[in-house]
Parts: C-alpha cells; structure tokens; sequence
C-alpha cells in the first residue's frame, strides 16, 4: 500500500491528509513536532485570554483520526534522504512513497536583538504562547515591533491583562504596507481608543536589560526611551525551509514548487506557508502565507497524489481578520496606492468604525477589489461580482445582495449610496425609501 507521509500538521497539512482519504485508502502519516493535534492557530490568543482551552482549539475530536485512519506522529523530522526515500526521525527511520512538506513559517527577528535576552519573542507555534505565558507573568508595560494582524491579536490579548502596550510602527500608518491610509487611520484610531500606544515612523534602535539579560526598556529610532518588561516581534514570518537547507530540493525564501505543487525532486510535494511558487497563479504572490492558500493547497495536492493531476488555481483572493472588535475583510486587488488605470469609491462611518472601499477600473468601471472594515459582507456575492466583471454602479444598486450584518442592524447602504451620488451627479443611483422599522416588524409576526 502507498504511504503518505505528511510533514506539518497545519490547516496545509491537514486539509491534504483529509482529503487523500477521502480520495484513497493509502496510508498515511501526519509528523509534527509543534503538537500532538491538529489546532486552530488563530484561537492561541483565546486561551492565553480565558475565553477558551487548549482543547478547545481542536476542530476534530481526538477519536476523529483513528477512526479515519490518519497516523499522527509527534517527532520532529532531522533529515530528508532522498534517494531512499525515508525520513530520519528523532525516534525512528521512516519510509515514504510520497512526501509533503507542509512545515509553515517562523517568526521574523532582528540582528540587533541578542537571542539570549529574556522577554523576547513572536507568536505563531504553540510553544510560543507558553513562552508568552512565562514572559508576561507579572508584567505591566510591552512594546511590539511591527503592525500587521499578529500585532493586533497581541497587543489585544496584552490588554485583555491590563498590560501597557505601545506599538512600534516602521511605517506611516499602521499595516502601512497593506491598508489603504484612510483604512489604516481607522484601524490607529480604534487601537488608541483601546490603550493602545502607536508611534508611526518608529523602529527599535536598542533593547535595555538587566544584569540577568531580562528586558528593561528600549530605545526608539527617535531615541525615545520606552520603560518595559515584554517585547513581542510582529514583523513578519518566514517559510520554514530549514529541513530542504541542506538537501537538493530547490529553494530561495520557500521551498520552491510549479503549477501542480510539486518540488525540484520526485515524489516530493510542498504546500502552504513553506512555499514558494516558481510562476504565481493569477496575479498572485509568490508567497501567500494565509490560511485560505494553504487549505486550498491541501485539496489540490491531495487530488494530484491519488491520481487526477491538478493544478494550484486560486480563485479571487479573500481575506478575514479582525482589529479588536472590527471584522476586516478584503476581495480581489486592492492595492494601497491606485495605478493610473484604476479608480476608488470610499465610504466611512467614523462613529461606528465602518468603512467600505470598491475598487474599479477607470474605463470599464468594472470592480477588481472591495475593502470592508465594520461591515460584514457575503464572501460568495463579492466574489461573483468580481469574477462576472461587474461595474461599480451595478454592485452598488445590488449591495444589499452582500449584506451579512446581523438583521435590524444600523443600515447603512443607503449613506453609501448618498456618497455615491454625490460624487457622481450625473449617473446617480436610485435610492430606496427606508423602510419603517414598525412596519416591516409588524408584517414578519404577523
């Protein structure tokens, strides 16, 4: 029987492991060195908070991978030998037949910054948030580098704990290299109604410790000194290549794939965090570190595996996250500075922290990205109408089809419509008449 060895038991990993067994009876062997089960990464910052438990992380029962007769190993992997076709294990040689590195990303850190000072530290693995648990025991003031969702989760999660955060910004805006400026001022202004420091166009210059190397303050590029006990590196992560360094699968920052997932060498695939793509599909990055990539990856390597060559084809490019309380959702391009053929509609609400950005082309007026901050919208509906080309107009006339807002929530699709006409007087769109709230109560319960 073909045995499936499976390095990384991440939503890449996992998500491939699930569907070859869907697909195939081959055996198959999940390692990981991280945990001993599959966790959702994005819920770590809950349980160091108190809203849940480790083992509530867990999407699947415990039962669920016997049952489908899915291996999972807890070892970590030394050595690849590709000519024979094993692994060298802590505990144990292993054969394989076929072979995904599905190994994730490290943390970004800085060369000035001594590996040896207690205090330190990003967050991403699991050993990173009992680490974070040990470091922020006690504490009350935390500097973070860098912006970005991981920085807003920690500094979220900090607060949660009554520490004092202040946020290190390289940038001139917050997630400066992402957000658009009026998105981004938005985001800054919510941080700061929450405690949140923010000093833009900041760098960390030194680190102050004590005699016992534990972190005491640091210096700003502005040469700002910052009391604190806590330093959380959000500036980034990096494929996890170090188990291809020394092999002969090919590899610059990610482990390096083409159109069907497959490495440099034989039988030996690489999916999610870890990659690299050797021609990026659809305008796509090279490296797209997200979780919806990386399940994606999973179903097309698992298909490729059990007999029905596919190829990695990503639809429209989606993305979730939230700022504290403010869901962010971003479909198809929306770049953070407009080329010469594109054109934007913006709409904000600042007592409500909502905003809506379409992005369209300047002589089509099809739309080619929508930004929403506060608002939730149907991921299936935004995504047509980008796929379909539809214009700026027609997805404005149709935008209650994509409201997902909990029912008798503050309307606001008419403020954006009234924006719009504002803007646009000589094409403008017809307005429905609110309709009274006594009215539509009345014709639902009775």
């Amino acid at each position: 029987m073909k045995h499936i060895v499976i390095v990384g038991n991440g939503i890449a990993g996992i998500t491939a492991a699930r569907h070859i067994r869907k697909l195939s009876d081959y055996k198959i062997t999940v390692i990981s060195s991280e945990s001993t089960h599959f966790f959702s990464r994005t819920a770590l910052m809950y349980v160091y908070m108190g809203q849940m438990k480790y083992e509530h992380t867990k999407p699947y029962e415990d039962w669920f991978w016997e049952k489908n007769r899915i291996e999972l190993k807890y070892d970590k992997v030394e050595s690849i030998n590709i000519e024979r076709k094993n692994l060298q294990l802590t505990k144990e040689l292993l054969e394989y037949d076929q072979l995904i590195l599905a190994t994730g990303s490290n943390y970004n850190t800085l060369p000035n910054i001594n590996p040896a000072i207690k205090g330190v530290q990003g967050l991403y693995h699991l050993q990173d948030l009992e680490k974070l648990e040990e470091n922020t025991k006690n504490i009350k003031k935390a500097v973070i580098v860098g912006g970005g969702l991981i920085g807003v989760e920690l500094a979220e999660i900090l607060i949660s704990r009554n520490i004092e955060v202040t946020f290190l910004i390289r940038e001139n805006t917050f997630w400066g290299n992402v957000l658009p400026i009026e998105e981004a001022n938005v985001v800054t202004q919510h941080l700061t109604k929450k405690g949140v420091k923010v000093l833009i166009n900041t760098e960390l210059k030194e680190v102050y410790c004590s005699v016992n190397q534990c972190v005491i303050g640091v210096l700003t590029s502005k040469d700002k000194k910052i009391d604190c006990e806590f330093i959380g590196l959000t500036i980034g992560v990096s494929p996890n290549i170090d188990l291809v360094k020394n092999t002969s699968i090919e590899s610059r920052k990610g482990i390096l794939v083409n159109e069907y997932l497959e490495t440099s060498e034989p039988d030996i695939f690489a999916i999610g965090d870890c990659v690299e793509h050797r021609n990026p599909p659809n305008e796509r990055k090279a490296i797209e570190q997200i979780w919806y990539s990386g399940k994606l990856m999973g179903e097309t390597v698992a298909k490729s595996i059990c007999g029905s060559p596919t190829k990695y084809e990503p639809n429209i490019f989606y993305n979730s996250a939230k700022f504290f309380e403010i869901e962010y959702q971003v479909y198809g391009k929306i770049a953070q500075i407009l080329t010469a053929n594109e054109r934007t509609f913006y709409w904000e609400n600042p007592e409500n922290n909502n905003c809506l950005r379409i992005n369209y082309d300047a002589e089509s007026e099809r739309i080619i990205g929508i930004h929403a901050l506060g608002i939730r919208l149907r991921q299936a509906t935004c995504e047509k109408w980008i796929r379909n080309k539809s214009t700026i107009k027609y997805v404005l006339e149709h935008l209650d089809e994509a409201n997902f807002n909990p029912e008798f929530s503050k309307p606001f699709i008419n403020a954006i419509l009234e924006k719009y006409n504002l803007e646009h007087p000589e094409k403008p769109i017809l307005i429905k008449k609110k309709k009274n709230i006594a009215n539509l109560i009345s014709r639902i319960f009775n």
